[in-house]
């Protein structure tokens, strides 16, 4: 095999992990992405929640203290 057939092979071979590599990064980038998005939708749905549970508790009767005895003293 001349030396030219020889570079040939591993340009192609290159090229072929290039190719490949580059499917790789453009899944992995979109994967990213989708990712990113449904982290805000949860955290919108957190901040959301938090909101609702402040509501629900600022509705709720205040609490004994803890400091005070059961009523059966």
């Amino acid at each position: 095999m001349s030396e030219i057939d020889d570079l040939q092979q591993r340009l192609t071979a290159l090229e072929s992990h290039s190719a490949h590599q580059d499917g790789t990064i453009e899944d992995l980038s979109e994967m990213v992405n989708r990712q990113w998005q449904e982290i805000e939708v949860l955290k919108r749905l957190v901040s959301e929640l938090r909101a609702r549970l402040g509501r629900v508790e600022d509705d709720v009767e205040p609490r004994a203290p803890d400091d005070q005895p059961p009523p059966h003293y």
